[in-house]
């Protein structure tokens, strides 16, 4: 990086993190950079991800954003992309979550998998990933987005650390053995109304797909999975919007449910 594009690079870190912490949405960043510049996105990511941790956050795994052609659609995106997990991310789904800690939340389920094993080698296959997941769970993403009415490019979303927010998962822990995670179709529904549903193949054609997408981008950026680590694979589905007072349930095949309410609580 130059030392403009430094300079750039935190004046845009600089506007997402004020936004998280003040609740209160910033117009895009993109415009700081060349179109389509995803490596200076991903220098800010990085950069707010110092910040998190220096502000006592832990990480506890990755989520993988834009893996289904329906969000990419919804978004007007064409790739995907990544974020990271901290663990003040992560929510029990048994109690109300307050919207007031979020902007414009959205929702959407996903297939989780716990890594058992470090995904560091160099000539990973599909089978060699599936080999180092110790379960799958069923997800929700609670996605969010520090740039107001979510008018964001691909720069926008990996800057803001691929537009994440918080995650509930499901008690069910299931072996990958014999699971079929293309064919497992989802559905997620509030009040008795479908808001979303999918497949398996809706994510990368396959989500152990999209689990070794991942790896293979933290790779070429000097990173890797660890064990114990969570990754989010991405929407099986579109997003819904969260409305305040309703709660979501979310059913995958082969995996079981999930749920999360919300409510609308004063800020102090």
């Amino acid at each position: 990086m130059t030392a403009v594009d430094e300079l750039t690079v935190r004046q845009a870190c600089r506007e997402l993190w004020t936004a998280a912490r003040l609740h209160r949405p910033v117009p895009p960043i993109r415009d700081l950079f060349e179109p389509g510049d995803i490596d200076s996105g991903y220098a800010v990511q990085e950069l707010l991800t110092l910040c998190r941790l220096r502000d006592g956050g832990r990480v506890i795994g990755h989520k993988i954003g834009l893996t289904s052609p329906a969000v990419q659609r919804q978004l007007g995106v064409d790739q995907p992309d990544f974020g990271v997990l901290f663990h003040d991310m992560l929510r029990t789904g048994r109690e109300p979550i307050d919207l007031a800690s979020l902007i414009a939340p959205k929702i959407e389920a996903e297939v989780a998998f716990v890594l058992a094993g470090d995904l560091d080698d160099p000539e990973l296959t599909p089978a060699a990933v599936q080999r180092k997941v110790a379960y799958v769970q069923p997800a929700l993403e609670i996605v969010d987005s520090r740039v107001g009415d979510w008018d964001i490019s691909i720069v926008d979303t990996v800057a803001d650390n691929a537009s994440s927010g918080l995650f509930v998962l499901g008690d069910k822990k299931t072996p990958l053995n014999g699971l079929d995670l293309i064919a497992a179709r989802m559905t997620m529904t509030t009040a008795g109304e479908v808001v979303s549903h999918g497949t398996g193949a809706d994510c990368l054609g396959d989500p152990v797909l999209a689990v070794l997408w991942l790896a293979r981008k933290l790779r070429d950026l000097g990173l890797t999975l660890r064990a114990g680590e969570i990754v989010l694979a991405g929407a099986l589905g579109p997003m819904a919007t969260v409305r305040a007072g309703a709660t979501y349930h979310a059913e995958i095949s082969g995996l079981g449910t999930v749920s999360a309410g919300f409510e609308q609580r004063k800020r102090l």
